[in-house]
């Protein structure tokens, strides 16, 4: 009885199944502008980005700093037609001179000297055993000892009953 109800409550839950989920849409207000700039001469960051939209096209750029000293400028434009971009580079590369790196050379390797020689054993001693030699077996005859007849009891024995 008691699986019965269980399988019931089971299937009655499997039957409602799960409430769907919906995601709140969100529409960004349209139009939008935005920019902002990160110029730190400490650190050597140089950053800026800028994007506007007037609801059926979204254009802007944005500029970072390169490590080899120049500076990365993208220009943009996503609309119905997908996203296009044009980049730019202002600033010439500047790399490093090249440094040859010192070399080092290992020393030459000397296996030590031998430290050690052939072990010494003693010659081993063996013990020298016999073949085992074995008594011829002896019967022992034994003492006839008292036998017990079999003896019956006739007369009944008494039951007496309480109650």
């Amino acid at each position: 009885m008691k699986i019965t109800i269980l399988v019931v409550f089971v299937m009655t839950v499997a039957v409602q199944g799960y409430q769907s989920y919906r995601t709140s849409e969100y529409n960004s207000p349209m139009p939008y502008s935005f920019s902002w700039d990160v110029n730190d001469y400490a650190s050597k960051n140089n950053y800026a980005h800028s994007e506007s939209s007037n609801g059926k096209a979204v254009t802007g750029s944005y500029r970072v700093a390169l490590p080899d000293g120049r500076t990365q400028i993208v220009t943009y434009r996503a609309d119905h037609n997908g996203y296009v971009a044009d980049v730019k580079y202002e600033g010439e590369a500047k790399y490093p001179e090249y440094r040859p790196t010192p070399s080092y050379s290992f020393p030459a390797y000397q296996a030590p000297a031998r430290s050690y020689s052939a072990p010494a054993y003693r010659a081993p001693a063996y013990a020298t055993y016999s073949a085992p030699a074995y008594a011829a077996p002896v019967a022992v005859q034994g003492k006839r000892g008292y036998v017990a007849a079999p003896g019956y009891n006739t007369q009944p024995t008494s039951i007496a009953f309480r109650g």
